[in-house]
């Protein structure tokens, strides 16, 4: 370690570039993935609130939430330690006296099941003509309580009562409402009976029986199979996969020809007795720092970055992902590094002393 810190310290430009080199990559990556993570997670947040096992769709549904129609009724027939009804559609809602349109996805529920979302702000609906809505609409669009929003190609009209956190379906932020808002959001009726069409019911626990025309999914494929999702999380997955790699590389092809470049030095340590594994910790060493400097500065400015992002770009900072490709990029890097090693090992002292 003495011998690579010295070395760093000496040559202070061409191992900045490495390290540089390093931070640049580990940026990238980091910046990726907490667009990677927050696309996700904009996609299921909603669904995460639920804290449900299992969800009850048509089968011919093949489960899309929105193709799935059940009659309300249906609820009754469905034994299960705890369920839920739930009706979804996706709309557009624009602020009153503004032309700034807002898509949004609306979930239908009872408000006495578990369903309903914890208030942040505010209070519940508690008729139709109310919702409780995500509060990113707030920070994206300045929509306050006490606000209306119309839907677009309707007169229906909602009262925003209350705000709560993390529910977005589909990179949309949820609208709470009643059954009865939903029937005329979706099928301009103001249908409450038992023969009301829902899309779904949802499920704490066991199933104990269940129509014959409906199937029960579990809560994670049924995430898997919305629309998009596992396309971007395999996409920048892939993405992330190639950088870490590209990264490794790069870092071994820097260190292997600063070796290269320092082969007679080499030579001429080994001919003073210094050993073959001396000098090879002193590379590895080496690249161990570069690397965890240019990893480290990567996690800061992608830290700093994320401050400055406007409320409407999909950025989430995971912690544990971010130690983990951490750890990833600095060990590949390592690996990397051993084919120097190797020169190194076969480093004729006789031949650099000439």
């Amino acid at each position: 370690m003495f011998l690579a810190i010295n070395e760093i310290r000496h040559s202070k430009l061409r191992y900045a570039l490495v390290a540089g080199v390093m931070f640049l990559i580990a940026y990238l990556v980091f910046f990726l993935t907490g667009l990677a993570y927050g696309l996700a997670q904009d996609n299921r947040t909603a669904v995460d609130q639920w804290d449900a096992s299992q969800i009850v769709l048509t089968e011919e549904a093949n489960d899309n939430l929105n193709m799935s129609m059940i009659p309300r009724s249906t609820f009754d027939e469905i034994k299960a330690d705890e369920k839920a009804i739930l009706a979804q559609t996706a709309g557009v809602v624009t602020k009153e006296d503004s032309n700034e349109k807002i898509n949004v996805s609306f979930f239908g529920i009872d408000p006495d099941q578990f369903l309903t979302p914890t208030i942040t702000e505010g209070n519940l609906f508690s008729s139709d003509d109310e919702a409780v809505a995500d509060h990113s609409v707030a920070d994206e669009y300045g929509l306050a309580i006490g606000d209306i929003v119309q839907l677009a190609g309707s007169d229906k009209e909602l009262k925003i009562v209350g705000f709560t956190e993390d529910a977005r379906f589909n990179v949309a932020p949820v609208f709470y409402t009643s059954i009865g808002a939903y029937q005329e959001i979706r099928f301009e009726t103001q249908d409450d009976s038992d023969q009301a069409r829902i899309n779904a019911i949802v499920i704490r626990g066991n199933i104990d029986a269940l129509p014959d025309d409906l199937v029960a999914t579990s809560i994670t494929d049924f995430i898997n199979e919305l629309p998009g999702y596992s396309a971007q999380v395999l996409t920048f997955g892939f993405m992330i996969g190639f950088l870490i790699v590209i990264a490794a590389i790069v870092i071994g092809i820097f260190v292997y020809v600063l070796t290269m470049q320092k082969a007679d030095i080499f030579g001429v340590m080994k001919a003073q007795g210094i050993s073959s594994r001396y000098i090879s910790f002193s590379v590895i060493a080496q690249t161990f720092l570069l690397a965890a400097c240019g990893v480290l500065a990567g996690v800061l400015v992608t830290v700093g970055t994320s401050l400055v992002l406007p409320a409407s770009v999909p950025f989430q900072i995971n912690w544990l992902f971010y130690l983990i490709l951490s750890m990833l990029m600095i060990v590949i890097a390592m690996i990397g590094a051993f084919f120097s090693v190797r020169t190194i090992v076969k480093i004729d002292p006789l031949k650099a002393i000439g």
